[in-house]
């Protein structure tokens, strides 16, 4: 049985360039272009929801040069990527917070939301200023507003009123999480809804991987038992 939500943590642009002697910032334009490549083979493996971790909210804290790169080529992806998403069916959302970003990084995520709203081929969610601890934080001072105004008593907050209250309240948890680059660790991505996800951990950099690689990782999913603290529940593993 394939997953029905892939999320995939985005790691190893930089050594990615240093190891070929080029600067970080041609990684990260290689790691648009596995973007790309990634998004167009989930669509045709009939994937329903992929999510992807472009930049975190401790990426703040690297150099202003780096940053300003990286957020030119989210502009860059967008302008250039929206119309051949939107012709795909791709529906996308922006996940993280917004306060405080830029006018401009504003309006394009409300543009690519807004374009592709009722598309249903693939839904295909951007984490960008996305920090996990910081999602729970803002869901739960959102809960304890809502208790302090009488809307909600202490006893209505439950896992799943939790998960409504989430930047991902409108989406599966994932299946299958993939993190590149060798690195076993989930860096502060998905923490909540990633409570019974498998993951995998490829060892190429994000600039190497592409539809056969995607592959490998539902390959692996599929022959994986997902009991979800019970029993084994039995598994299709053909894609």
């Amino acid at each position: 049985m394939k997953p029905e939500h892939i999320a995939i943590i985005m790691d190893g642009n930089g050594r990615w360039a240093k190891a070929r002697g080029l600067p970080r910032i041609a990684g990260h334009r290689a790691g648009v272009e596995a973007l790309r490549q990634t998004v167009r083979a989930a669509g045709d493996l009939g994937i329903e929801w992929l999510t992807v971790y472009a930049f975190s909210s401790e990426n703040w804290s690297r150099p202003q040069s780096e940053i300003s790169d990286l957020l030119g080529l989210l502009k860059t992806f967008i302008r250039r990527d929206l119309a051949d998403l939107h012709k795909a069916g791709v529906r996308v959302r922006m996940i993280g917070a917004r306060d405080g970003l830029a006018k401009d990084i504003r309006h394009l995520i409300e543009e690519a939301e807004s374009l592709t709203a009722n598309n249903k081929a693939l839904n295909l969610l951007i984490a960008f200023n996305y920090g996990s601890r910081d999602e729970i934080v803002r869901a739960t001072r959102a809960i304890a507003n809502a208790v302090a105004c009488g809307e909600l008593r202490p006893e209505d907050v439950t896992q799943e009123l939790i998960g409504k209250y989430l930047d991902t309240s409108f989406a599966p948890d994932p299946d299958l999480i993939i993190r590149t680059s060798g690195e076993l660790r989930l860096s502060n991505f998905l923490l909540w809804q990633a409570a019974y996800a498998e993951l995998v951990f490829m060892p190429c950099y994000w600039p190497d991987f592409g539809r056969n690689e995607l592959l490998q990782a539902i390959d692996s999913y599929a022959a994986r038992e997902r009991r979800f603290g019970g029993v084994t529940v039995a598994r299709d593993v053909a894609l």
